[in-house]
Order: structure tokens, then sequence, then C-alpha cells
């Protein structure tokens, strides 16, 4: 099994112009009622317009400071408007989920998998693994996993 993020982009700006049909919600509901019944969704979360976020900005150069932008994002047009994350066999379980949900006016659904340790394995020195592993760990029981 692995896990796969399925992330939502869609224009911002054609959004807040047309409110969403009420009907979406409960849409979304089945959808997510769908995933989890199926024993496959282990998060998923809408999030807040960009205006009321902020872009943080790392400088090229050595010793400079990070910059914070305060939102709207307006120089972007595709934004991320919310999340699942789902444990599933493959990538083509993931994409027949995410073929599911219930959009039709131009958002686009992409679907990546979450890496894990092992992906690293020869790759970052084993000490940052295992503090990795510990850290997840640690998260997990902090938050009731």
């Amino acid at each position: 099994m692995a896990r796969y993020m399925l992330v939502l982009k869609y224009d911002e700006a054609v959004a807040m112009a047309t409110p969403p049909d009420p009907a979406v919600f409960e849409e979304m509901g089945r959808f997510n009622t769908a995933m989890v019944d199926a024993g496959v969704l282990l998060a998923g979360e809408g999030l807040a317009p960009s205006a009321q976020g902020a872009v943080v900005t790392f400088p090229e150069g050595d010793g400079d400071e990070p910059t914070v932008s305060d939102g709207p994002f307006s120089e972007a047009r595709e934004l991320i408007g919310g999340f699942w994350i789902l444990k599933v066999e493959s990538l083509d379980e993931a994409v027949s989920w995410a073929r599911r949900a219930p959009f039709r006016t131009g958002e686009r659904i992409e679907v990546r998998r979450v890496t894990e340790a092992e992906d690293f394995e020869g790759i970052a020195p084993e000490g940052v693994l295992e503090q990795e592993a510990e850290l997840r760990e640690r998260a997990e029981q902090q938050h009731g996993g």
C-alpha cells in the first residue's frame, strides 16, 4: 500500500466570482463518505482563500532572510483549494478515486505519491532516516495515531 495525495487545483478568481452550487457540498460529502467506507481516506481538507494566507519566499543568496508576502496570491492563476491523502494499492487506484470527485468546471486534481523514508535509502544519511522515523512515531503518538 502507498499513500497518494490528491491536490485540488482551481482558478481562485473564477471560484470567487461564482459561489458553489449547494449541491456540490452534498456531492462532496458522498465522495468523502465513499472513500471512508472503502478504507482509503487518511486525511482530507479544503483550504481558505489565498487572501487569508501568506507566501514565504526563500532567497537565492546565502545569509538573506526569507520574505513574507500576505495574500491574496494574485500572480498565481492556479491555486491549491484542498487535498486528500489516500492509502491505496497503486497510482491507478488513486487516479480512479480522483476521477470520481464532484468537479466539472475546470478544476484539476493532481495525483502524487507521498514519499516514504525508504525512497531515500542509500541517498540520505542513515541517522537522518532513523530520526525521521522517530519523529513520525512521536507525532502520531501526540495526535492519537
